[in-house]
């Protein structure tokens, strides 16, 4: 129950949002372009970022740009 605890630990990296426009979900509500974000967990294919709602939230890699 490693994500119990995601909001509150240190973060692993930091990346930057390259872009907002998905083609299938909607994600400019939670993510700004050019805004970096704290990375909370990763996988093959998301990333776990702390989003604009406050909240962790998982995105696909492609949004993401590592610093």
């Amino acid at each position: 129950m490693i994500h119990t605890a995601w909001s509150t630990r240190q973060a692993q990296k930091q990346v930057v949002c390259v872009h907002d426009k998905a083609a299938k979900y909607v994600v400019n509500n939670v993510l700004t372009t050019g805004k970096t974000y704290n990375v909370q967990n990763e996988t093959e294919e998301f990333i776990f970022i702390i989003d604009n709602t406050g909240k962790v939230g998982g995105f696909y890699k492609d949004y993401f740009r590592e610093i």
